[in-house]
């Protein structure tokens, strides 16, 4: 199901209208696609952002006085350092097609004991349903053991999802863990050895003891 969203049409562009929007908490945002001319209109800023947070998001489109629009998130501008949506582009999708689009990867189970994964690709691009894009697909490394590997060939897709990615490449592989080297011993101006903890000289007789 799509969550939906009330939209305001704008009659004003430019840097300064789209500013004073958002000081309105409000999201300039253009939606397009199927051949129809662009839309111009502005989304509640909060209630935005927070929708946006999940990929992929299907959103229905209420545009006062016109008819609602189901669109995907196509290009989503945010402030580098606050986070806050700058500005939205949103793609309209009808009921049956398919879309491009990256869905995130997800590991969940556990190898073996004192393994390690090594994960290669974190996003999958996929072809999907417009209307049922999965969140996520998860890679299970439940009982693996060292030396295994999984490729995107190999992996459990939901239905209706076709994979866009070459079937040998990497996902990820199984390790052993990386073993902890003691530190070397450190030799002085003279050349004696040093222990490297007490910075004393390490198996030498002292001549003086007598």
């Amino acid at each position: 199901m799509a969550d939906r969203l009330t939209a305001t049409p704008r009659t004003e562009f430019g840097k300064g209208a789209s500013r004073r929007l958002r000081r309105n908490d409000k999201i300039p945002t253009v939606i397009y696609g199927h051949g129809t001319d662009p839309v111009h209109v502005s989304l509640p800023g909060k209630e935005t952002f927070l929708l946006l947070r999940q990929s992929n998001v299907l959103l229905t489109i209420d545009i006062e006085g016109q008819k609602s629009i189901t669109a995907l998130p196509k290009q989503v501008q945010r402030d580098p350092i606050t986070g806050f949506l700058k500005h939205v582009d949103l793609l309209i999708v009808k009921k049956g097609e398919k879309v491009n689009v990256d869905v995130a990867l997800t590991v969940v189970g556990e190898a073996e004991r004192g393994a390690l994964v090594n994960q290669d690709l974190t996003s999958l691009p996929v072809l999907a349903p417009a209307t049922n894009i999965p969140s996520e697909i998860e890679v299970s490394v439940e009982g693996l053991e060292v030396g295994d590997q999984i490729l995107a060939g190999d992996l459990v897709l939901p239905e209706g999802v076709v994979s866009e990615q070459d079937p040998e490449s990497m996902v990820l592989n199984i390790a052993p863990q990386p073993v902890a080297e003691p530190e070397p011993e450190l030799e002085d101006a003279e050349g004696d050895i040093v222990d490297s903890d007490t910075g004393e000289d390490a198996d030498e007789d002292d001549e003086d003891s007598e």
